[in-house]
Order: structure tokens, then C-alpha cells, then sequence
């Protein structure tokens, strides 16, 4: 290991290398790719690292959990003596297979799902330990003889100020010309991939309008009966970070199983949304590529994931314990396969896109 922690040192070069920065891969427990790539994607979404940070200095004695463990990997990473170098995060996987069953077992596991499960359990976590320390200081004020306030939607956590975004799914009786609008939040976009495309072709489909008619009509509360009408999707609140996933893995019935597309996806290293809402926040928000979740192989229960993240202007591939500077130029190799022949392939599946204006 010894060759290769200088070897990375000498190709950043000692002048160029990141103050108070630290590359560190992430052992491996034998199916813990799926976890150790989305983390180090994590760790270089600098709002999401700052926040699990300060949360670590601020939680002094709290029990166990999941948090408590992720910010004790996340400090022990950014406090080590070294530049770089490789840690077990022993402690995070042991709380993970607690936490959730399914992670509980030596198979290959979805790193979209870890993603989803760790990004809510996270902020569940941050809920329920704001109302016990609220119930603390209620119960203090109510022997003093105050009353208690009504009850609000909660205050957003860190969480939701990072990762949430707010989708509008508009529909358009085509008897009526009445438009209806529902909202709906989301923490990462889920779209589609097609032969030899791009992640803004992908989200413009996403935001495709379609049509609701035959078995499948639209209940118009001003026709009071069923119409044809059209829907669409389109992005009202534009978050901080934008994760995008890849669906790449599709049930095929003639094979009984999910199979894995690997078409050739282009996601650029800026971003801009262009299926917003007429009523979006901030419609012109410019996003830039932080890291990639690559999943590498043939079939979504085999394989294995690596993460390519860009910090202070280097790009780094993440291979459990190993690290390694790319050149951007590099990035094209993960966006899939033109042809179908070639059976094994390394895609981007998570993509995250920091916005531009929040401060780096």
C-alpha cells in the first residue's frame, strides 16, 4: 500500500495538493462497494460534508446511529495525519446491517437504494432527535405554566435544504382547458435511458407531456366526471444538489429477471434544467458534476461500483481502498456503451450536480 499512497502524492504533485484536503479509500467487507462509493461520493458534496461535520461537533454524547456513525467516518477522514491513505468504515457498515436487514448479508446490493435509505434515514434521524429535544424544553416551559403551541409541518432538516426538490405534475382536462397542479417533493430524480443519448434529453423526456385517456382518464373536479387530459412533470424547486439516477436496470419479462442497459448516456460537466415550471424559484440555476456512481458489469446483482468525484479541480476515481487522479477527458468512458455487443460495461448510475451559487 505504502508505493501506491505516495504514487497518488506524487501525481497530485506537493504544490497542487489541496490543503486541508484528504483522499482515502474505503475498505471493502466483501460486498460493501455498494455503500463505499456513494459515501465517497457524499464526502465530496461539500454542503453535505460540512453539515455531517458540525453535526459531529455538535453531538458531543448522543447515542448510536447511523448519523452519529457517518459523521464519525466523515471526521476521522478529514482529521487524519495523512494525505492519503484507506479506512475501514467498520463501524458504519456494522450500524447499517442493524439499521436494515437488507443490507444484512454478503450479496451485491443496489447503491441507488443505499443511497435512497441513507439520504431519509439520515433525515429521520435529525427529526426525531429536533422533537426530543423540543418535548425537553416543552415539558421545562409547561411546568412553568405556558401552553403548547399548535402543531406545524416541521422546519427543514439540513437534508432537505441540500438534496430536496419539488416537482409540479401539472394535468390539463382537454374538455375543460382546466389546469391542475400537485406537488411533490424528491430527494434524487429517477430517469429513463435510451440508445446513445444525454442526461438533458433524458430529463426532457422525463418532463414529456402524456396523455390520459381510455381506461386511464383523468378525474376533472370541474367536469365532475372522467376526461381525456394531458400531464407532465416538470421541476418547481431546483435543489442544492441535484442526484440524478440512471435507470439502468429494467424487469425483462422473457427473462424473469432485471437486465442492465448499458447505452451510451452523456452527462456533461455543466448542467442546466430546462423542463422547470413557469413558476420555478430559480429556473436558471447552473449546475456542475461533483462525483459519479459507476456501476461496473453485466447485470445488476453482479458487478461492482467505483465513484469519480471532482475536487478543487482534480478529478479522483474511488475503488474501495485504491486512489487514483483521472483526467476529465476520463469521465468519457463511464458514459456506456454505443453498441449492446459488448456485454460488460462501466456507466454512470448517480449522478450529483452541485449548483453553482451555493458557496463552495
Amino acid at each position: 500500500m505504502g508505493a501506491n499512497v505516495s504514487q497518488l502524492e506524487k501525481e497530485i504533485g506537493s504544490d497542487s495538493f489541496p490543503p486541508n484536503e484528504h483522499y482515502f479509500g474505503l475498505v471493502n467487507f466483501g460486498n460493501t462497494c455498494y455503500s463505499n462509493s456513494v459515501l465517497q461520493a457524499l464526502y465530496f458534496c461539500k454542503p453535505f460534508r460540512e453539515k455531517v461535520l458540525e453535526y459531529k461537533a455538535k453531538n458531543k454524547r448522543s447515542k448510536e446511529t447511523l448519523l452519529s456513525c457517518l459523521a464519525d467516518l466523515f471526521y476521522n477522514i478529514a482529521t487524519q495525519k495523512k494525505k492519503v491513505g484507506s479506512i475501514a468504515p467498520k463501524k458504519f457498515i456494522a450500524r447499517l446491517r442493524k439499521e436494515k436487514e437488507e443490507f444484512d448479508n454478503y450479496m451485491q446490493q443496489d447503491a441507488h437504494e443505499f443511497l435512497n435509505f441513507l439520504i431519509n434515514h439520515i433525515n429521520e434521524i435529525i427529526l426525531a432527535e429536533r422533537n426530543q429535544s423540543q418535548n425537553k424544553l416543552t415539558n421545562s416551559s409547561n411546568k412553568e405554566g405556558s401552553s403548547s403551541s399548535t402543531e406545524n409541518p416541521p422546519d427543514p432538516t439540513w437534508v432537505h435544504e441540500i438534496f430536496q426538490g419539488i416537482l409540479t405534475s401539472e394535468t390539463r382536462c382537454l374538455n375543460c382547458e382546466t389546469v391542475s397542479s400537485k406537488d411533490e417533493h424528491f430527494f434524487d430524480l429517477q430517469v429513463d435511458v435510451d440508445q446513445n443519448t444525454s442526461i438533458t434529453h433524458c430529463l426532457r423526456c422525463f418532463s414529456n407531456t402524456e396523455t390520459l385517456c381510455s381506461d386511464n382518464k383523468f378525474k376533472c373536479d370541474v367536469c365532475c366526471s372522467y376526461q381525456e387530459a394531458q400531464k407532465r412533470m416538470r421541476v418547481k424547486k431546483l435543489p442544492m444538489i441535484l442526484a440524478l439516477h440512471l435507470k439502468r436496470f429494467k424487469y425483462m419479462e422473457q427473462y424473469n429477471r432485471h437486465i442492465k442497459v448499458s447505452h451510451r448516456v452523456v452527462f456533461p460537466l455543466e448542467l442546466r434544467l430546462f423542463n422547470t415550471s413557469d413558476d420555478a424559484v430559480n429556473p436558471d440555476r447552473l449546475y456542475d458534476l461533483m462525483a459519479v456512481v459507476i456501476h461496473c458489469g453485466s447485470g445488476p446483482n453482479r458487478g461492482h461500483y467505483i465513484s469519480i468525484v471532482k475536487s478543487h479541480g482534480l478529478w479522483l476515481l474511488f475503488d474501495d481502498d485504491m486512489v487514483d487522479k483521472i483526467e476529465a477527458s476520463s469521465l468519457e468512458d463511464f458514459y456506456g456503451l454505443t453498441s449492446d455487443i459488448q456485454k460488460s460495461s462501466e456507466t454512470g448510475y448517480i449522478l450529483f450536480y452541485q449548483s453553482r451559487d451555493c458557496v463552495q
